[in-house]
């Protein structure tokens, strides 16, 4: 059975009179809300609620109440498509944030596409879903050709790496990311002793890290998310591997720490797509407001989501009508649109100009901010 999780917002300030229904214009939102990658996804959905609640400050379109459409893709790129289909069917939608893995995205932009929604994506990173000639996407967040390469240099020039074994879990995020590793370090010398493959859910990856151990490598490099790599580090320190650990953004998340446990996780290091937002003056009023209204720790994606949904209150707002081809329009628009993140300008693919990607480790079982890469 689909699980569906709706969240309704009214942001109008009018009241239901007497036997009249007051229209209804929504957003559609969707991430993984159950299964192994729910605490991303949950993050992701309170920073999405904390947009359409600072909405209820002032009338989006008169007359209407808006509402958020959270659906769960369960992280499967068929439940994507399935929840797209969902979302594209409802002609109150009238623009979509979502998803969280490139591998859903991708499939599901095209369904978005031939709908004439407006698509903004939070975090799916992979830069071949901006190259499909879809005029309807925009994109708040860096892409891995820029990640993986800022994660090879680090490994280079600060974590002195020169032979390294690179491992993903084979979705489009977690290939993508590793090749964009490889060709950077390729490029800057590092020997590749090995790409090896992995399948999301797997529990024992004994067998290949007793053959990487055999390697003598001084880097293992991860491009996938925390359930797996939380397995990969816990049974690295188990087998006394002293080579160091390296990952991508999608290792962001506490759960990490507590599932690899604080001492086997100490000092590992991961990329982010952008700076601590903790760091980011723009970002200041945003993680107040999350922390006072959730009581904790801000998610890696939840300023995502939460600029995300913003952007599209903004575009519907400056639409002035319940209508999918004009919040299209306003969007594309839209220009030097002042976030949390920065000031997002996106190019003819709808990639956004704010692309920095920021370098994190694990000290004393919390993720701690070295630096941002511009």
């Amino acid at each position: 059975m689909n699980k569906a999780i709706t969240a309704v917002f009214l942001i109008s300030g009018l009241g239901l009179g007497c036997g009249k229904t007051e229209p209804v214009i929504k957003i559609g939102f969707v991430c993984p809300l159950t299964g192994d990658q729910a605490a991303h996804g949950t993050d992701m959905l309170h920073g999405a609620e904390l947009a359409m609640e600072e909405a209820k400050s002032a009338p989006v379109i008169e007359g209407y109440k808006l509402e958020l459409m959270a659906l769960d893709d369960q992280r499967s790129p068929a439940q994507a498509v399935a929840m797209a289909k969902k979302i594209v069917s409802d002609p109150s939608v009238v623009a979509v944030v979502g998803h969280l893995n490139s591998s859903c995205t991708k499939p599901a932009s095209a369904i978005y596409n031939k709908a004439g929604l407006l698509h903004i994506n939070p975090v799916s990173s992979n830069p071949e879903i901006s190259r499909q000639g879809f005029n309807n996407f925009f994109r708040i967040c860096a892409t891995d050709d820029l990640q993986g390469p800022a994660g090879a240099h680090f490994a280079k020039e600060r974590l002195e790496a020169r032979r390294v074994f690179i491992i993903d879990d084979m979705t489009t995020y977690g290939r993508g990311l590793a090749n964009e590793f490889e060709k950077a370090a390729n490029a800057m010398g590092m020997e590749i002793l090995g790409h090896e493959g992995i399948a999301q859910g797997e529990k024992d990856f004994t067998p290949l890290l007793t053959r990487i151990k055999g390697t003598s490598c001084d880097l293992i490099y991860y491009a996938g998310m925390f359930p797996e790599a939380a397995v990969l580090i816990k049974q690295k320190s188990d087998l006394q591997i002293p080579a160091r650990f390296i990952g991508g953004d999608g290792l962001y998340e506490p759960t990490l720490i507590t599932l690899a446990t604080p001492p086997a996780a100490e000092g590992v290091y991961l990329t982010t797509l952008g700076a601590d937002l903790h760091t980011v003056p723009t970002a200041q009023s945003f993680v107040k407001a999350y922390q006072e209204r959730y009581g904790r720790h801000l998610g890696a994606y939840s300023g995502y989501a939460y600029e995300g949904v913003s952007l599209a209150i903004e575009a519907i707002r400056r639409s002035g009508k319940a209508d999918r081809a004009a919040v299209l329009a306003a969007m594309k628009n839209l220009s030097s649109y002042p976030g949390i993140l920065g000031n997002h300008t996106f190019d003819s693919k709808g990639d956004t100009a704010v692309r920095s990607i920021g370098i994190f480790t694990i000290r004393g079982g919390k993720f701690q901010f070295l630096e941002s890469v511009e």
